[in-house]
């Protein structure tokens, strides 16, 4: 149990690269006055290709880089790394540590109507099964389809997420997707790539479908989870929660800086002040 202080200290988020800046940037939606530090291993990504050893060895080393700085609680914006690492991460942390499956699996479980949810992510995400255990030990008789769409994360970081290239990859992998289960009615994005394309991913879902279909951003339901966590947490510490004069600071660091200059604003929102490269 935390004790109060614990929650005046910033936001920490990290991810093996770029694609965590989704969940900051929707931590600067629904959180604006909250200060953020953020952290992408961009010298050793990808993860996905990694055994669950080092995994866990790079998370950890990136989870205490944000815990040095007195964070009040941690973001874990790699899917893989919520897959694979996420109890050595919680056991090693004295503040709360949220990760990238369960709060989708939530929302997912919360939003669909007929309780057959299809799940997105890499390869090596949807290996885990990660998602499909999430999901059905919150509903037990829920249906999950999973699917690897690989070639997702080069669009989004190219850019190429609303034209007639990215329609037609997303109708090539949604269309296997919902012949697996017609009757899919809520999509979650298990990559946080995947937002970018949010909007091209719902319309051909929709299309392939032939009926409405929810999409599920779990970058947005992180950072609906980090607001919960620290009002649980301010609350029992009695603490006030920030003002409303905002913004809040925003503090990146990366471990290699290649391309974060091009790729940052897409993902954030916004052009960032800068990354600070640091050494693990």
């Amino acid at each position: 149990m935390l004790d109060g202080k614990g929650f005046q200290g910033p936001i920490g988020v990290f991810d093996s690269g770029v694609g965590g800046l989704t969940v900051v940037r929707a931590l600067r939606r629904e959180l604006p006055a909250e200060d953020i530090i953020y952290l992408g291993d961009t010298a050793r990504v990808p993860y996905g290709g990694k055994s669950p050893r080092t995994v866990e060895r790079y998370a950890l080393a990136c989870q205490q880089f944000l815990l040095d700085r007195e964070v009040a609680l941690v973001l874990v914006a790699c899917n893989t790394v919520s897959a694979t690492a996420l109890p050595a991460l919680a056991e090693a942390s004295p503040v709360p540590v949220i990760g990238a499956v369960e709060p989708g699996a939530q929302v997912a479980v919360a939003t669909t109507r007929n309780r057959h949810i299809g799940v997105i992510g890499t390869l090596a995400t949807v290996r885990s099964g990660a998602y499909v255990r999430a999901i059905t030990a919150l509903e037990p008789t829920a249906k999950v389809s999973s699917l690897a769409c690989p070639l997702l994360v080069p669009l989004a970081e190219e850019g190429w997420v609303d034209d007639e290239i990215a329609s037609m990859v997303a109708r090539r992998y949604l269309t296997q997707l919902f012949a697996a289960d017609r009757e899919l009615d809520t999509l979650v994005l298990g990559c946080t790539h995947y937002p970018l394309l949010g909007e091209t991913l719902h319309r051909v879902a929709t299309e392939v479908a032939g009926h409405p279909v929810a999409i599920v951003d779990s970058a947005v339901a992180m950072a609906n989870a980090a607001r919960r966590e620290l009002a649980r947490g301010r609350a029992a510490g009695s603490l006030p929660a920030r003002g409303p004069a905002g913004p809040g600071r925003l503090d990146c660091y990366a471990t290699d800086t290649s391309r974060l200059e091009e790729l940052a604003p897409r993902f954030l929102g916004e052009a960032p002040s800068g990354f600070a490269l640091v050494d693990l």
